[in-house]
């Protein structure tokens, strides 16, 4: 699938997105914070979808990837407001959400605001709230007294930053401080070894949940990417499940 179309949400951001049509429900796939579309988990379930005949969608948020927007100026609020204009204006009917890490967050927020368009959720090291618990206090301060965070990141060379509006719109939206009221299948996969994010968190977030139907998936020598051929084999399969009709 190699063209690129645009949405305009406004504010002169158009969003890159690549849409492949197909069966039902339509698979969108939410990248982790400062990745983009054409990530491993992304392309893996795109073909997929693709040997499949299913319909999926993979975009960037705005300042990622192939989207406009300037980075830095991006919240969380942003980012669901591109999550929620991909649902209302470019695919129709149900849809099922498989986010990555700070996609996981993006994902619960999504389906409260449009529970009757989301048929099932896949969280791949899911971290609501982490602008709360991924950060020491030390870090926070330098946040909001300098108005930006940079770290070396693992995953590129490209440094990892945190910019005091990100981080307010996070402490903003936080969910796990009472229940999270979605009734939707949802399914969490987590590795045991992810240094980034803890596996303990995917509990909590299925204790939060009030969908009866919610199933913890633990990878004992899975890391925060679960990248690995056996981890995409797993996600796959666990997406392939909430694609079928009941």
């Amino acid at each position: 699938m190699d063209r690129i179309d645009y949405l305009d949400v406004g504010d002169g951001v158009l969003l890159a997105y690549r849409h492949r049509a197909g069966r039902g429900p339509t698979l969108i796939f939410l990248p982790g914070y400062m990745s983009d579309m054409e990530g491993g988990k992304a392309m893996a379930l795109d073909a997929w979808a693709a040997q499949q005949g299913r319909a999926m969608l993979r975009f960037d948020y705005a300042g990622c990837g192939a989207s406009g927007g300037a980075f830095e100026a991006q919240t969380l609020h942003d980012w669901r407001r591109d999550v929620l204009a991909m649902i209302d204006r470019v695919v129709e009917g149900p849809v099922v959400l498989a986010g990555s890490s700070m996609g996981g967050w993006l994902m619960l927020l999504v389906a409260l605001e449009r529970p009757d368009r989301v048929a099932g959720l896949v969280g791949i090291a899911a971290a609501p709230d982490f602008t709360s618990w991924g950060y020491s206090e030390d870090d926070k301060l330098i946040i909001l007294r300098e108005g930006r965070l940079s770290e070396p990141s693992p995953y590129g060379d490209q440094p990892y930053i945190t910019t005091r509006i990100f981080w307010e719109s996070g402490e903003a939206l936080r969910l796990l401080h009472g229940d999270i009221a979605l009734d939707c299948p949802v399914r969490l996969l987590h590795g045991q070894r992810d240094g980034d994010v803890p596996w303990t968190w995917s509990l909590e977030i299925m204790n939060r949940l009030r969908s009866a139907d919610v199933q913890t998936m633990l990878v004992k020598d899975g890391d925060h990417r679960l990248s690995r051929d056996s981890d995409l084999a797993l996600l796959i399969a666990t997406v392939a499940t909430l694609m079928e009709p009941k």
